[in-house]
């Protein structure tokens, strides 16, 4: 599955609202260590259609960044059944974001 761009918009119907595991990648273009995340992120999308990967630029969503705390990034939120079950803050391997969304 694809990552899905996720907005103050579309939060409730992408996220919350989703019936099942969602991984929320916090981020901006300009963060070194985001980009780096970048391709792992891709690779769990690809490799767990069943989870819903969603993306959330900071600069341009700064009220959901806000409305979760998040004071660095890159930050992955796990949500299950729209419940928030998991949290990590900064660069970490595919392992343990695999390990996340379990």
């Amino acid at each position: 599955m694809a990552t899905t761009i996720i907005t103050k918009d579309n939060f409730q119907s992408e996220v919350l609202d989703f019936p099942g595991t969602v991984l929320l990648d916090f981020w901006a273009d300009w963060c070194g260590p985001c980009r780096m995340l970048t391709p792992v992120i891709d690779e769990v999308a690809a490799e767990h259609p069943h989870v819903k990967v969603g993306k959330v630029n900071v600069d341009a969503e700064q009220e959901l960044a806000a409305k979760f705390g998040i004071m660095s990034i890159p930050t992955l939120l796990v949500f299950q059944n729209g419940q928030k079950n998991g949290e990590s803050i900064g660069l970490i391997p595919k392992e343990q974001v695999e390990k996340l969304i379990q």
